[in-house]
This record gives structure tokens, C-alpha cells and sequence, in this order.
């Protein structure tokens, strides 16, 4: 086994795939199948969850630390990016975008938000496009308030004003 199980730490800010930002709250030892397990026990304080990961899986797992502040500049920049919506039936691209917001990658979940991101005056979203534009929206905001520093309305905020701007732009 290797010895990079210390990469993280409690009160570290994490991300997980398929929930977001977490926040390890501590490493604890539990007997399973008569064997001893070591885990992180991360909070997802905003879904009122906590998750348990053996720490020898948790990068296979796709655990991962905050983006760096090079990463959220990129991902902000690929807000202002046309959007790129395939021809593709909507369950095909649905499924895409999915895809996209469960890997935990910051810049394909920024994708998605640009992808879907209607300006007030653009036709109506599905209920469907709107909750995948909702979770990608939030994943992004969590991370980049967690890398900044700042709470989650502040965040908002700054994307929005890059959403914004970029449809003035258009």
C-alpha cells in the first residue's frame, strides 16, 4: 500500500464526483469483515450528508483536492465561451452533461453551465435542462467559493456577472 493515504486531511476541502465540495471532519478506524479500515469521513453540510471512504480508495474514487486558482480562472473563462450545443437528441445530450457534472472535472462542469445557460430573453428550458443546469451550476459555485475563500453568494455573483456579460457580449 502506498504511503500517499495522507494527502488529505481533516478540515480539508474536498471534492467528490458525484457530490461536490465536502469537508473531511476526521479519519477514523472501523472494523470491517473482521478486517481494520481506515476512512475519511467527509461532510456535505449543504445535502445534510455524510460519506465514508477507505482512505486507500479515496483517489480511485476520484476524491480530489479544490481546484487550483489557475483551474477556477479557466473554468470562469470557459463561461464566456460560446455555447456548444450538439444536434444530438436532448436524452444523448442530457446524459452528456450528466457525464460531465458526476466527474467532478471543474472545467467540464463549467461547460455544462455555459451549455445551458439561458439569458432572460432566450426561449424557455425544460424542467429536465434546468436541474442539470442547476447542479452544475451549484457544483460550480461551491468549488470556486471553497478555493476563494468566500461564501457561496459572492461566488454566484461572479459568475453571474461572467453569464451575463457574455450574453450582452453575443
Amino acid at each position: 500500500m502506498s504511503k500517499k493515504k495522507n494527502e488529505f486531511r481533516p478540515d480539508d476541502f474536498v471534492v467528490y464526483p458525484a457530490h461536490g465540495v465536502g469537508k473531511i471532519v476526521s479519519i477514523e478506524e472501523q472494523e470491517v469483515a473482521g478486517m481494520s479500515l481506515e476512512l475519511f469521513v467527509i461532510s456535505f453540510e449543504k445535502d445534510k450528508m455524510t460519506l465514508r471512504v477507505p482512505t486507500h480508495k479515496a483517489t480511485e474514487a476520484g476524491l480530489r483536492s479544490l481546484s487550483s486558482p489557475d483551474v477556477v480562472a479557466h473554468a470562469l473563462k470557459t463561461l464566456k465561451g460560446k455555447a456548444k450545443v450538439k444536434k444530438a437528441m436532448w436524452s444523448r445530450r442530457a446524459q452528456e452533461y450528466e457525464q460531465k457534472i458526476n466527474s467532478g472535472d471543474l472545467i467540464a462542469i463549467a461547460e455544462v453551465v455555459r451549455d445551458l445557460h439561458r439569458a432572460d430573453d432566450q426561449r424557455e428550458q425544460s424542467y429536465s435542462e434546468r436541474q442539470l443546469y442547476e447542479a452544475a451550476l451549484e457544483r460550480l459555485i461551491r468549488e470556486i467559493a471553497a478555493v476563494s475563500g468566500n461564501d457561496e453568494t459572492a461566488a454566484a455573483r461572479e459568475i453571474d456577472g461572467v453569464l451575463v456579460n457574455r450574453a450582452a457580449a453575443a
